[in-house]
């Protein structure tokens, strides 16, 4: 019986992102995505970048099993590891790249504290942090779809929402990160590229 979980904006964003992908990735390596969720953008991307070494996690066991089951038959993908970014331990010692794809605005703001922590000490100088989600910017009008979905997560979670990008940069400074570059995506949404300072 199928574990496979389906989030329906993979199908919408997962080409656009693989784009924005290409020119952020090394050539070769290990590749970490944190918040996994259902495991499909990790079983895309690691048939679209078969170079690259794939390592999923999530917290959740569900997300886990259906990773694992999204992952089970593409050879460049590792079991899934049970990693939450909020903890100051992840059971992994380094990575050539992180992925995070929509997290930081369904999670605690720790978390995001703690993801920028995990990278500044897994990453590698130069090496990127990859975010995709929508954000926050000072001065930038928010979409009224942005708007209308910050609330429904508020609702849900006090502790969610959509977050200002001069703020998650300022968390990734503090620990060794530089925003590198802004990438417009469709549905108002934005790529952050992040890399490790030296």
């Amino acid at each position: 019986m199928s574990q496979r979980r389906h989030a329906p904006a993979t199908l919408r964003n997962r080409e656009p992102i693989a784009a924005v992908l290409a020119d952020e990735l090394p050539a070769s390596g290990l590749a970490l995505e944190v918040a996994s969720g259902s495991g499909e953008h990790c079983a895309f991307f690691a048939e679209r970048f078969p170079a690259l070494q794939w390592q999923p996690s999530d917290p959740d066991a569900d997300a886990l099993a259906s990773i694992a089951d999204w992952c089970a038959d593409l050879p460049n993908v590792l079991p899934p590891l049970t990693l939450d970014a909020a903890e100051e331990t992840w059971p992994i010692g380094a990575a050539d790249a992180i992925l995070c794809i929509n997290m930081v605005h369904i999670s605690p703001w720790e978390a995001t504290l703690g993801l920028m922590a995990g990278a500044g000490r897994l990453l590698a100088p130069d090496a990127p942090l990859f975010l995709y989600g929508p954000y926050r910017q000072r001065g930038v009008p928010t979409a009224e779809s942005n708007e209308a979905f910050d609330m429904s997560l508020k609702t849900r979670n006090p502790a969610w929402g959509l977050r200002h990008v001069e703020d998650v940069s300022a968390a990734a400074v503090a620990r060794g990160l530089t925003l590198d570059r802004i990438v417009a995506m469709p549905a108002s949404n934005l790529s952050l590229v992040f890399r490790r300072g030296s």
